[in-house]
């Protein structure tokens, strides 16, 4: 695809918004009931759903439910099976960390253990990113023989360990059993190289849990996507936009820089981020802005504080709309059902509008109203082209 779309970009001074409400799909806690989208009073969103065109997106694979890094990976444009990149990388990137060719980068999370050491709370209640620094400093003073170790806050309960040395692998499974009454499991890698990460990983976390033991709820901690730097093309080397990333939280800025994105200071809210995109409209072709709490809420099974985000973020929508980008879209990476606490495989809602676009009879943005939209059921990584095609930066295939 991505030879394709070299081929027949062409450069116009269009303007494309991604509007992406992390989650942002929902589930109805009972048979016929409505999902925290549907639920939610979205007056902004549903008149750009009557002005424009909607669908749902598949993430990666019908059935397959992905991570954050997956899920925006397609919706920047790229085949996530064919870029299966670790969110250690993701993480590092995020917080500006220069990740070098002997590294091997990791995402952790605190988390707190109980008596028995078996894990109560897979992020530690949520702590301060106060206390998420005051933690990382006494991580940092873990040392393994053979390796140089790097730990860096990143956020609340998140923070980054790289890994440096000779001949390290990242073929290394996570240490997060993903549920709670489970001991974190041991690092184990899949050949002779990553082995030797695992043995690194595995002394660099019983140290962690001896210097944790007095500091309950973050008294412990998983690793999760052990990763080395891939090579990929930017969207300026493929899609010929410059492209600019609005986010707050890193793991986002990481997939933005990744993909060769300018990430922005985007300030600490959404009212902040809007605010950044008026201030560089004149700079970019594409923007990326990312809105975390449909999906922290979604995690937390919180069903009426996703709505109440999602309503926040629908508030938003006229100051973006008032900028006249040539083409909106407005969707998740996944979904983050509030039924479930955690990421699912249920297809996304999509909305585009754009001076070009046909519309559909859809009125109201949700999930049920979409699955008749008339962009129908599509894979992600599709969307950006269509966003090319609206956008008319594509030129013909073909005599």
């Amino acid at each position: 695809m991505h030879d394709l779309i070299r081929e027949l970009r062409e450069s116009n001074g269009s303007k494309i918004v991604l509007l992406v409400a992390d989650g942002l799909g929902g589930l109805s806690l009972t048979p016929g009931g409505k999902t925290e989208l549907e639920s939610a009073k979205t007056p902004n969103l549903d008149a750009c759903v009557r002005d424009g065109v909607c669908g749902l997106s598949i993430p990666v694979l019908p059935g397959i439910t992905p991570g954050s890094g997956p899920g925006h990976l397609g919706l920047f444009g790229y085949d996530p099976l064919h870029y299966r990149i670790g969110r250690g990388i993701l993480e590092a990137l995020g917080i500006n960390f220069q990740v070098g060719a002997r590294d091997v980068a990791t995402r952790g999370n605190f988390c707190t253990l109980d008596q028995n050491g078996l894990i109560a709370d897979r992020r530690a209640g949520r702590p301060t990113t106060e206390r998420c620094v005051a933690m990382c400093k006494l991580l940092q003073t873990v040392r393994v023989p053979g390796v140089e170790i790097f730990v860096e806050p990143v956020r609340e309960h998140r923070f980054v360990v790289v890994f440096r040395g000779d001949d390290l692998g990242d073929a290394v499974n996570d240490t997060d059993p993903q549920q709670t009454g489970h001991a974190p499991l041991q690092a184990k890698g899949s050949d002779a190289a990553s082995q030797k990460t695992a043995e690194a990983v595995n002394r660099f976390v019983a140290e962690a849990d001896k210097v944790l033991k007095e500091h309950a709820p973050t008294n412990g901690v998983t690793l999760r996507g052990f990763a080395r730097y891939p090579k990929i093309d930017t969207m300026q080397d493929i899609y010929g936009l410059r492209s600019a990333a609005i986010a707050v939280y890193p793991m986002y800025k990481g997939l933005a820089r990744l993909v060769g994105m300018d990430v922005l200071d985007a300030g600490a809210t959404l009212q902040d981020q809007v605010e950044t995109l008026q201030r560089v409209w004149g700079q970019y072709d594409f923007f990326f802005l990312h809105y975390k709490y449909t999906d922290s809420t979604g995690e937390d099974g919180n069903f009426a504080a996703k709505v109440e985000t999602i309503e926040r973020f629908d508030a938003e929508i006229p100051k973006i709309r008032g900028l006249n980008p040539d083409v909106l879209i407005v969707t998740g990476d996944h979904s983050t059902p509030s039924k479930m606490k955690s990421h699912s495989w249920h297809p996304v809602p999509v909305l585009l509008t754009a001076k070009s676009c046909r519309t559909d009879t859809v009125t109201d943005f949700g999930e049920s109203q979409c699955l008749h939209g008339g962009l129908g059921q599509f894979q992600a990584m599709y969307l950006l082209p269509m966003a090319m095609a609206h956008a008319g930066r594509l030129g013909k295939y073909g005599a």
